[in-house]
This record gives structure tokens, sequence and C-alpha cells, in this order.
């Protein structure tokens, strides 16, 4: 009897256990789409086409987006932030709908994309919101362009190549790597070069960025370093690292999401950027 009771009480916790939602920073939320435009294109920068779109008016917002991804993944965020901001969103060179030529990717020949592009809208300077790789060209147009970006909210970056877990084994990494393939092949004006697209871009990711303390501490623009509890592709060590070296930068989790932070809890996430937006800094 007490052999059959505890039978049926391991199965009644196993089903329990079951039914237990997924944790949201074990999800892949859908991408979502960006809404109507205000103006959108491509634009000439370095000899590339950039495709850009921007939103809204007011104090102009810079949204960018990580490696393999494209605009589309701030559908979420912009609606709310063009209710005060003018909010542009670009593809990075060979990423979405902007096109490439055969220089190699690197971090700071992306920053300088981003400040053709400031250029040819006639923007003397921006807040820049970036994730992961975007927040990465955020950081590298802070210390090289430091009078064209207000303040700087770069979520999910990484210091130098040490700073990133081995993604592999992670199931969330991999769908959106699947997914970021359709997509691809959807908005590229090359679809059948996704497997060297990826290829290079992941040469840039083993070898940049190489920023020391003492780059980070010549950084002078308001900073939030920001990153997910359960990220899994960045060390909590380096997000730390990071916030600690940048002078005066606030740090920020934010709670129960991963890399995908701006799909998995959108409104937290705006939430977050307004906020930082709104900061005023005596």
């Amino acid at each position: 009897m007490r052999t059959l009771l505890l039978g049926l009480l391991v199965g009644l916790i196993a089903l329990s256990a079951s039914a237990q939602p997924v944790p949201r920073w074990m999800t892949l939320p859908p991408t979502p789409t960006l809404p109507l435009a205000t103006s959108s294109g491509r634009a000439p920068v370095n000899g590339i086409l950039i495709w850009y779109a921007t939103f809204g008016s007011g104090p102009p917002v810079l949204l960018l987006h990580g490696g393999l991804a494209n605009a589309d993944y701030w559908g979420h965020q912009v609606p709310t932030l063009a209710r005060s901001h003018r909010v542009i969103v670009m593809d990075s060179r060979g990423h979405g709908r902007s096109t490439r030529d055969n220089r190699p990717y690197g971090y700071t020949l992306m920053a300088s994309d981003v400040i053709g592009l400031m250029d040819f809208l006639g923007v003397p300077q921006a807040a820049v919101v970036g994730w992961s790789d975007g927040a990465i060209i955020g950081l590298s147009l802070a210390m090289s362009y430091p009078a064209r970006i207000s303040r700087l909210f770069a979520f999910a970056a990484n210091s130098d190549p040490s700073g990133v877990k081995d993604v592999d084994k992670s199931p969330v990494f991999g769908a959106f790597i699947a997914r970021a393939e359709k997509e691809y092949e959807a908005l590229s004006a090359t679809p059948k070069e996704y497997k060297r697209f990826v290829a290079e871009i992941s040469t840039m990711w083993a070898t940049q960025p190489n920023w020391t303390a003492a780059d980070l501490a010549g950084i002078k623009v308001r900073t939030w370093i920001v990153d997910a509890d359960h990220d899994e592709a960045i060390k909590r060590e380096n997000t730390e690292f990071m916030a600690r070296e940048i002078p005066n930068a606030g740090l920020l989790l934010q709670p129960e999401v991963s890399h995908f932070s701006m799909l998995q809890a959108p409104r937290q996430f705006g939430d977050d950027v307004a906020r930082f937006l709104e900061r005023k800094w005596d």
C-alpha cells in the first residue's frame, strides 16, 4: 500500500512539474513587425546601402540590433518610444535589408556606418539603445564619436571575446540562429549566403572587441550597462567589469529574461529604456 501511495505521489509531482509554464528566459517569442514608418529607405553610406526607418518626432534615439538579426526586432519598443522621440532603426551592414562590400565585419567599421547614416539624415546627435552587437557598436561610438552620442543604453555587450559564453548548447540561441536564417533569406539581397554570413560574423565575435579597462575609462558619454539575469551569451563578470570601469556608468540587470529580453518582456525592456531616456543628471 505504501509503495502504491508513493508511486502515486511521484506521479503527481511529475505531472505538476510538467504542467509548469516554461520560464520566459527559455522562450523565443516571434519576431515583431515594425509599425508604419514616417520615412524609410536605403542610405548610401561607406560604399554600401544602409536600410533605415524613422518614426515619430522629438529628440532622436537610434536603436541598434544584435548580430544576425535586423531592425524588426525592435517592433515592440518603437511605438512607445515614438510617442515622445524621433526613433531611428537601421539594419547593420550585411544584415537584413542592408548591403555590404568585401571589407571584413568589424565594430569600428559598423560604428562609422551609424555616423554615416546620421549624417545622411541630418542628425547631429542621438541617444543610442543597443542590443548585443548593437550595444558594442554603441560603445565604439561613445569612444570614437562622443560628441554625436548624447547617452548610451548598452544591453548585452561584452568588452572582449572572453566575456562571451559558449552558446552552442543553448536551445534558445540555437532557435534564434535558425530563425535568423529564414529572416536573412527573406530580406537580404544575397539570400543564399547565410552560412558565409554567419561564418564571417563568427570570426568577428571570436576576435573583437578588445577593450581594456583604460579604454572603457575614456568613455565620457552617460552610459547604462544593462543585461539579463539569465543571459545565455554574456558572462556576468564582464558586464560588471564594464559598469565598474566606465565612469559614472549605471548597472541594470533585467529580471527573468535572457539575451532576447526585448522579445521576452517587451514592456519591461521598453520601460527601462524610457526611464533611461528621461533620466536627469546633475
